[in-house]
């Protein structure tokens, strides 16, 4: 027998081993994680509604979204909502009427200084607020608590060659996007970062972006 098949065999098994150790505690992980950002999340609720009904907004606080998931699923991703109510149709008629405001959707795909966010919609977005009913998502297997950003379904197209591979991760409710510049980023680095992480993903990545996260949002650094 050739001792090298033999060695390659078992490098192969060990990969395997390990790659199922990994995806068996990160689930378990996320179930736990997802389950108290639940808790978590029920009191500032009604905050939220509090204050948005003292400011005479009375639709839903929560914002329904259709993303792309594991190998191309579509998903309901939730969230605190940060917009106005009509925030699509806001949307196209700045795109028409605001050349500066549609290239610069266009390259980061979100602009700075939104005119659609609200008052409370701002504080929510720079603590990172906004995300946490997201942990109904990961609880539920549809994200997870590290992983690449879940894209919008108009997206597919514009990620090119990248969306088989990007898309073999289960998005996240963090990930090396959000640690590595986020709002400063452009699309295309974006996509460049999330193959490289769905390639070579493992426990110390996870931990490392994990600690980033917890840094950046204390310091309210990249969010928009």
């Amino acid at each position: 027998m050739n001792t090298n098949s033999v060695m390659l065999t078992d490098i192969k098994v060990n990969t395997n081993v390990n790659k199922a150790v990994y995806f068996k505690t990160k689930r378990a992980f996320d179930i736990l994680v997802g389950f108290f950002g639940i808790l978590m999340m029920l009191p500032l609720a009604f905050i939220i509604k509090a204050v948005s009904i003292i400011n005479r907004d009375y639709t839903s606080i929560f914002y329904k979204q259709q993303r792309i998931g594991k190998n191309g699923k579509l998903f309901s991703m939730y969230k605190f909502r940060t917009m106005v109510p009509n925030a699509d149709e806001v949307l196209v008629e700045l795109m028409r009427k605001n050349p500066e405001f549609r290239n610069e959707y266009y390259m980061h795909k979100k602009v700075k200084n939104d005119p659609r966010i609200t008052k409370i919609g701002k504080l929510l977005r720079k603590t990172s607020l906004d995300e946490i009913p997201q942990f109904i998502n990961v609880f539920l297997g549809e994200m997870s608590l590290v992983g690449n950003r879940p894209y919008l379904p108009i997206e597919k197209e514009d990620m090119g060659g990248y969306f088989k591979i990007i898309t073999s991760t289960k998005p996240g409710l963090t990930g090396i996007w959000q640690v590595s510049g986020r709002s400063n980023t452009t699309f295309q680095r974006r996509l460049i970062l999330e193959k490289n992480y769905s390639m070579h993903r493992n426990f110390k990545t996870d931990l490392e972006i994990i600690w980033k996260t917890i840094v950046q949002v204390f310091k309210k650094d990249g969010a928009e």
